[in-house]
């Protein structure tokens, strides 16, 4: 491979310093070009800022110092741990340093170097420092001569490493390759101008530098701040386009008949729908009267009535001569939904409106009949798993997926159905809430609808948090919900018992419930089991021929039981703020006092059971649990190729994701195929950046 090459396009191993070996282990973290080095982020900095004198170093703190190193040498120790120790001096005196069993940084601080050392002072045979970080300022036999890679200032980035190649070899390499990398990447700056100075960001070269060789924790954080905006924006463009391409390029059924099934329907509920509900049905309506594919995220909070509100718009599907279809992520949300919806058609006394499910589970003559009925129209609801996607199933006239839980099926699932001829009109309800910047960031190309307003008859459940000197405490309460009519969930993290983690699990937990409840029947639930026996656990639970349900969090999503009062969650520590408040909401669906009883392994409750505790908001909860736990792989590397947000922090960065999407929005109305100058470096910077993305996002 020949070096002449523009440097951002080299391969890693034709970079300086780097060679064939680092080549293979800059590989194990994804970096393969100069290109891939400098997006390489750091996970934290080391700020060296503030220099300590020795002579003030106390014990039990960390400290930072700059001296000459008198002497060095390696000791053996009793259990036979080399130690290397070296005496470094400043002006106002000297302190032994020591790195034990590390006798190869003989090799790295020799006498007369001049270092930079940060660690923990601590008392052995006098005062010593032990350093976690150190850098070689000057060569002893190279005075006033820094070493290639030393930064300009002492703010030193640490960069995630691997077995072989630490954080200051990938710290050397960038920095002697830094010069060059900068100059190209700012001639290749694709955001105009004019937007980088309304919003105060630097252009790219001065962001990179102020990444791998910032002056201060502030400089590095405006360098990030400039490549947050740039995934931001990148992100936003895709979902801008993707919009646009939906509305010029793709048709589907409006429908326009008289809503006379759907006005009946309202009236024969036995509640009014919340002002809320009312909204978001008129949203969804105006949506499904055009001929342009409704794209619509229907959020609400756990026991909003998102269901109801579904089910006007399958209605609606229904009414104007065409089918609709309920997507859920496991066949026992399917078989729930369909009951649910079986319950609330029932009173319009049609047969066509009686829901026909399609799960992998359905198999032999209920298949083909399922299918029959799906093909003559005669089936106008219809409930599944991802098998309704399959190319084999065919419908009348589809006009309307209703897609339950849309993290589980993703983008491509998304994009099969846009590729029919009509389009269905896609409604995404999302049983969790999301927090308003990952809404954005995910859902970028869809309308979004909120049901903000509880039904006034919906129960709110006391929470409380119970350590593990409490649990027997815990189980003579459920005992006595069950002794008074009521059912009740006790929920584990695992279904079996690990080695490595000291955790509950379900079936073990399953046989002390056994014993401890003989007069519930308990069952058990968990993902593993086949189909066939989860369905039949969850109807002996329903009907109440077992009153205590033994589960994994299979039943965190769209369970109803309202006679179900009790939900103990063990080992609840395991659990993130989401999940924790869906199993919450598995209680309080019926008239009856209701309770979650989180149980901790600790000695005391983690900062996360305190804010479940205190907080019954889900929106306010999926924020927290935003902050708590980080954005993580938002979409999952199974389906997208890895991460795609490096830089940016969706819990802090939510004024540079609005104006991305404000400036992406307004360009693509502009130049919908981004081919003007101005945006030609964008158009390029999307085929770059998703290269491997490319047939899901669209961006060729």
């Amino acid at each position: 491979m020949s070096r002449s090459r523009s440097l951002l396009d080299r391969p890693v191993q034709y970079l300086r310093l780097a060679g064939p070996r680092r080549a293979e282990l800059f590989e194990k973290l994804d970096v393969k070009s100069g290109r891939d080095l400098l997006y390489h982020v750091p996970r934290r900095y080391w700020d060296a800022t503030n220099v300590d004198q020795i002579a003030d170093l106390a014990t039990g703190t960390d400290a930072t110092i700059i001296g000459r190193v008198q002497s060095t040498a390696v000791f053996p120790t009793r259990r036979r741990l080399k130690i290397f120790r070296a005496l470094v001096e400043d002006s106002s005196g000297g302190v032994e340093c020591a790195w034990p069993g590390q006798p190869f940084m003989e090799r790295v601080i020799k006498k007369g170097d001049l270092v930079l050392l940060s660690g923990s002072v601590r008392f052995f045979h006098g005062r010593q420092l032990q350093p976690r970080e150190h850098v070689v300022l000057e060569r002893a036999d190279k005075p006033g001569v820094a070493p290639v890679g030393t930064p300009e200032g002492i703010v030193f980035p640490v960069y995630p490493a691997t077995q072989g190649l630490s954080h200051r070899e990938i710290r050397m390499v960038t920095r002697a390759n830094l010069a060059g990398l900068l100059t190209e990447i700012d001639e290749r700056d694709p955001v105009p101008p004019k937007w980088l100075k309304r919003l105060g960001l630097p252009s790219l070269g001065p962001a990179f530098r102020a990444l791998h060789a910032p002056r201060s924790l502030e400089h590095a954080e405006k360098g990030r701040l400039r490549l947050a905006f740039d995934e931001f924006l990148c992100l936003q463009l895709v979902h801008a386009r993707a919009r646009r391409a939906q509305v010029e390029n793709t048709r589907a059924i409006s429908f326009t008949s008289e809503p006379e099934l759907t006005e009946r329907f309202l009236h024969s509920l036995p509640f009014t729908l919340t002002g809320a509900q009312t909204k978001v049905w008129r949203e969804i309506r105006e949506d499904l009267a055009r001929s342009v594919p409704m794209n619509r995220l229907l959020q609400g909070d756990v026991g909003c009535g998102k269901t109801v509100v579904a089910a006007l718009a399958m209605l609606r599907a229904a009414e104007s001569g065409h089918q609709a279809a309920v997507l859920a992520p496991t066949a026992v949300l399917a078989e729930q939904h369909r009951a649910t919806l079986e319950q609330l058609t029932e009173p319009l006394g049609d047969r066509d409106l009686r829901p026909v499910l399609l799960t992998g589970s359905v198999t032999g003559q209920h298949r083909k009949y399922a299918q029959n009925r799906m093909e003559s129209g005669q089936a106008k609801l219809i409930v599944g798993t991802h098998a309704l996607l399959e190319d084999t199933v065919r419908y009348r006239s589809l006009g309307l997926v209703v897609i339950d839980e849309q993290h589980r099926f993703g983008v491509r699932q998304r994009a099969k159905l846009r590729k029919r001829n009509p389009a269905p009109h896609a409604l995404i309800m999302s049983a969790t809430p999301i927090p308003r910047s990952l809404a954005m960031l995910v859902f970028g190309d869809l309308d979004a609808s909120v049901i903000d307003e509880r039904p006034p008859a919906r129960q709110t459940v006391t929470t409380a948090v119970r350590g593990p000197d409490q649990r027997v405490d815990v189980l003579d309460f459920v005992q006595s919900e069950l002794d008074a009519g009521g059912r009740a969930y006790i929920v584990y993290p695992l279904i079996e018992e690990s080695e490595v983690l000291d955790v509950r699990a379900a079936k073990a937990g399953f046989e002390e419930m056994k014993k401890r409840f003989p007069g519930a029947s308990p069952v058990l639930m968990h993902g593993a089991l086949p189909s066939a026996e989860k369905d039949r656990a969850m109807r002996r639970f329903q009907s109440g021929e077992s009153r205590l349900l033994v589960s994994t969090t299979v039943i965190e999503v769209g369970i109803d039981v309202p006679e179900a009062t009790v939900m103990v969650i063990e080992d609840a520590e395991r659990f993130g703020l989401a999940q924790l408040h869906q199993l919450r909401g598995r209680v309080g669906r019926g008239s009856d006092k209701s309770w979650c009883i989180a149980l901790h392994a600790g000695r005391s409750p983690s900062e996360r059971l305190g804010i479940f505790a205190a907080t019954y908001d889900g929106f306010e909860l999926a924020e927290q649990d935003l902050k708590l736990r980080g954005q993580g792989d938002l979409w999952g590397t199974a389906q997208h190729g890895g991460q795609l947000l490096r830089f940016a922090r969706l819990s802090t960065d939510g004024r540079l994701l609005r104006a991305a999407r404000r400036l992406a929005r307004n360009a693509v109305a502009k130049d919908p195929t981004l081919s003007s100058p101005e945006m030609r470096p964008l158009l390029t910077e999307l085929k770059t950046r998703y290269a491997e993305q490319e047939a899901l996002f669209g961006v060729g």
